[in-house]
């Protein structure tokens, strides 16, 4: 099986875990899901270091292991809820409301996950001296900038090469324009539309 089959595999025992333990919260009589969820977290560990990922394979594993992160975190405080009984009214909500991405952030990280999206109004951001030297930077910074693009319903275009290229290109013109050892780039949105922007950095 290859790795873009096995990641078919995990975002589809990933959405089977969803409606598993949405069916465990609305029948008291029904277990929690634990072998489905053994599954999931088998396969995430599986690729949690990347090293045999694309960098494309990588970005996709990272949004499921994101997914996961905010499903678990919810599930973990509506189980808690429900061995402890409902202390406040905001408890009794969050015991039926369903999961929303934009609402609710893991508070851990799991498996290799990167927030690295724009979110909560604050800007991403990174430095770069010598692009060529710090592909992970750059790399990062595509990402991000993909994500929020997407957040933002636009289109992503251009490749990570393409996208290379001209952060190496933007970042020589404006080392020697500023005479600055590096520049800083930061993915941000404004008036619900999304920028990429560089600034010399001493």
């Amino acid at each position: 099986m290859t790795i873009d089959e096995e990641l078919n595999v995990l975002e589809t025992q990933l959405r089977r875990l969803k409606i598993e333990y949405e069916i465990f919260f609305s029948n008291p009589q029904k277990r929690p899901p634990t072998d489905v969820e053994w599954k999931v977290l088998t396969l995430l560990r599986k690729f949690s270091d990347g090293g045999r990922m694309s960098f494309s394979q990588r970005f996709r594993y990272n949004e499921i292991a994101q997914r996961y992160a905010v499903y678990s975190d919810l599930w973990r405080k509506k189980a808690r809820i429900r061995e402890e009984g409902y202390r406040r009214p905001q408890d009794a909500i969050l015991s039926v409301q369903g999961v929303r991405l934009e609402e609710h952030e893991a508070k851990h990280k799991t498996y290799g996950v990167r927030n690295v999206a724009a979110s909560d109004g604050q800007p991403f951001v990174v430095h770069c001296a010598e692009p060529k030297a710090e592909s992970e930077q750059v790399e990062k910074l595509f990402q991000a900038l993909s994500e929020a693009k997407k957040k933002a319903g636009e289109q992503v275009s251009g490749s990570l090469d393409s996208f290379k290229s001209f952060v190496e290109k933007k970042t020589q013109e404006i080392r020697k324009q500023h005479s600055c050892p590096r520049v800083e780039y930061s993915v941000e949105v404004q008036d619900g539309k999304v920028k990429l922007r560089a600034r010399a950095k001493v």
